[in-house]
């Protein structure tokens, strides 16, 4: 019986671990990944990561027009649904802003 409860905890454990391999940061990276190879922008970062029922939304800034001096580049704020899996399901873009503007 004590076999059995140490077996069942281990199998329990491994699968938080393989749950939590497909948290919010592999959703994030897979995000940043799809959008990057859609739309040829570098990404600057993640600015949110939630969960849904089918997946992940990640909203995810990029560096749309580089210029000097940096604080007047543009950048966007895109949002980026994707399954469980990391797979793109749909992006849009929310929102472009200037480097050194401040938010609202």
């Amino acid at each position: 019986m004590a076999e059995e409860r140490r077996s069942h905890a281990r199998k329990t454990a491994s699968t938080r671990r393989a749950a939590s391999a497909r948290g919010p940061e592999h959703a994030a990276r897979a995000a940043c990944r799809s959008l990057e190879g859609l739309i040829d922008h570098p990404t600057e970062g993640v600015s949110a990561v939630t969960r849904q029922d089918d997946g992940w939304c990640v909203v995810v800034d990029v560096l749309e027009l580089p210029r000097i001096p940096d604080t007047t580049s543009l950048l966007a704020s895109y949002e980026v649904q994707v399954d469980q899996n990391g797979e793109l399901l749909e992006y849009r873009r929310v929102r472009r802003y200037r480097r050194g503007s401040a938010d609202e």
